[in-house]
């Protein structure tokens, strides 16, 4: 007698997530790689910006920010504030330097080395949508 397997998949086509990074061609490539998985992209180029785009975007389920930003506040400082405005929206940080405490991610945030391998981006965004 055979074995019914049943699978469940979660499609996160259209699901909607923010992309925050101030350098444009780094940006660009985080859009197209996001698009290419089937998400919804919003971008912003530091915090007032994506803030703004939060406030009138409430789908938006995820944030991938940068920390080294200019502006009012960088990514990490944005992080946090995401995390206590709208605490279901999930997090990933990266930088190019690695953060001295990482207790200071929010809890629940994601961290990343830049440069980093578009794949672990994508599973780690698929990963915090499914949970």
């Amino acid at each position: 007698m055979g074995v019914a397997r049943v699978f469940i998949t979660v499609d996160h086509s259209g699901c909607a997530i923010l992309i925050v990074e101030d350098s444009g061609l780094i940006r660009l490539d985080a859009v197209d790689m996001a698009e290419r998985e089937g998400f919804l992209v919003f971008e912003a180029s530091n915090a007032d910006d994506a803030i703004a785009i939060l406030e009138a975007h409430p789908e938006i389920r995820l944030v991938f920010t940068d920390i080294e930003m200019p502006g009012s506040m960088d990514g990490l400082k944005l992080a946090h504030y995401v995390s206590l405005r709208w605490p279901p929206i999930r997090l990933i940080i990266a930088s190019g330097k690695v953060p001295r405490d990482k207790a200071a991610l929010p809890e629940g945030g994601v961290f990343f080395s830049k440069p980093y391998r578009h794949a672990d981006i994508a599973s780690a965004m698929r990963s915090l949508l499914a949970a």
